[in-house]
């Protein structure tokens, strides 16, 4: 359902997606709003959030508690502390309650990590080895999107110019001898190759960084779906205002990286440097996830001669806004670990969904890719609608030129979707399955 052009004195826009700048400026979303949408990207938060409620315990543990371990076998076998650490965002001592439910890891995923899809307890080993488990690779795939596209949103992002800086050396140096103080083999070859050892440091860095930053996702997605069977959000306008104001309720949160190492605790990125979830974390995931990520294995030549990835880093253009839904259910691939760790949360109303539109059960993965592209969008969206309360003028305002400035902005985010692999076409039509 389109939304009317708006009843102002601007003209009608000239842009190819001008139904969708309208839909913007009248408050809506990039995603039509039906209830079919709704149905799908609600449902998508809620299987979504489980498995995150996981991926940020894990990332958290592997940067404060695996940190260089040259041979991190266990890093998925996640201690039973992170598994009860509170989440700041959930139960009753939370710094900001957003979710009513527990603060502790979500019922559901405990019960998944105990039994798996063969739904027995038989030792945490066997599941793992059988890959009956969360699968962390989509997350830490994540992590490395953000490793590779560095300097987004630099001057605003002061965290990755702080990875480079002569402090953050310093502590890093501290908290890598104190690592390998009782390992004189690695001691000795972090002072052969300290450029090496530093930059495995940044890596640990931004495991901290996107687990903090998922850490407030699981329960806003989680809070959207109860209020969803609520009937308390019933438009995809509610769900993305609901983002707009979580974005801006939690956009303070620290971002930081403590290790522990033999009790101690080592502050590479001090919470006092006053770095930021928006500008240090949420910016740069959409821009690194959203947009740019890589080719997956397989998917494209890396052969310089093929040119078949783009020369320039800018360009890149395989994230979720651009995906192409066909290669999820190829092994290895890293939307299809999520789409399968998705697969075991689905709310019942999503199933019989699936049941209704897939080519059989083998399809369900597919339609969950295009389900997860459709509920990204609405993210996206949100954070558009935040950027342009943060930067420019109400949807509202009386004057003609602050309108206009609204348009140009909504005009040049979405100049970025007239690529032709842009998936914001099909997203238009419930016909996209």
């Amino acid at each position: 359902m389109n939304m009317p052009a708006p009843r102002t004195k601007l003209p009608p826009s000239q842009h190819p997606f001008a139904d969708v700048i309208h839909r913007l400026e009248a408050g809506g979303a990039m995603l039509p709003d039906t209830p079919e949408n709704l149905m799908q990207i609600i449902g998508l938060y809620k299987a979504y959030a489980v498995p995150m409620d996981f991926y940020w315990r894990d990332l958290l543990y592997i940067g404060e508690q695996v940190f260089l371990n040259p041979l991190p076998i266990f890093k998925y076998f996640i201690s039973d502390e992170y598994m009860k650490r509170h989440n700041h965002y959930a139960g009753d001592d939370a710094d900001l309650r957003i979710w009513r439910g527990t603060a502790e890891a979500h019922p559901e995923l405990i019960e998944f990590m105990e039994k798996g899809e063969l739904n027995q307890k038989l030792p945490r080993a066997f599941h793992h080895l059988w890959h009956d488990r969360i699968n962390m690779e989509f997350a830490e795939e994540c992590m490395r999107a953000m490793l590779w596209h560095r300097g987004m949103y630099v001057p605003v992002n002061q965290f990755d110019p702080y990875l480079d800086s002569d402090e953050y050396k310093a502590n890093a140096d501290r908290a890598i001898k104190a690592y390998f103080r009782k390992n004189p083999v690695m001691a000795g070859l972090y002072k052969l190759f300290p450029d090496m050892f530093m930059e495995q440091c940044r890596q640990a860095s931004y495991y901290a960084n996107l687990g903090l930053f998922w850490e407030v996702m699981a329960p806003v997605f989680f809070e959207m779906s109860d209020l969803y069977d609520e009937g308390k959000i019933a438009t995809v306008p509610q769900a993305m205002d609901f983002l707009v104001n979580g974005i801006f309720a939690i956009a303070g949160r620290p971002i930081y990286h403590h290790v522990y190492i033999d009790g101690e605790c080592f502050e590479i990125i001090p919470k006092s440097k006053g770095f930021t979830w928006l500008y240090e974390a949420a910016l740069p995931y959409v821009e690194a996830v959203f947009y740019r990520t890589s080719p997956f294995r397989g998917t494209k030549s890396y052969n310089a001669q093929a040119k078949q990835v783009p020369d320039d880093q800018k360009d890149f253009h395989y994230g979720v806004l651009y995906a192409d839904k066909f290669p999820v259910g190829t092994a290895g691939i890293p939307p299809t670990f999520l789409a399968q760790d998705m697969l075991h949360f689905l709310p019942p109303y999503l199933v019989e969904y699936y049941k209704q539109h897939c080519r059989g059960e083998d399809d369900m993965l597919v339609q969950l890719a295009v389900s997860f592209q459709r509920s990204m969008y609405c993210v996206t969206s949100a954070v558009i609608q935040a950027l342009r309360c943060a930067l420019l003028y109400p949807l509202d305002d009386t004057n003609p030129n602050h309108l206009m400035a609204n348009r140009r902005f909504f005009e040049s985010q979405l100049d970025r979707f007239l690529r032709p692999e842009s998936r914001i076409r099909e997203i238009q039509s419930q016909d996209y399955r």
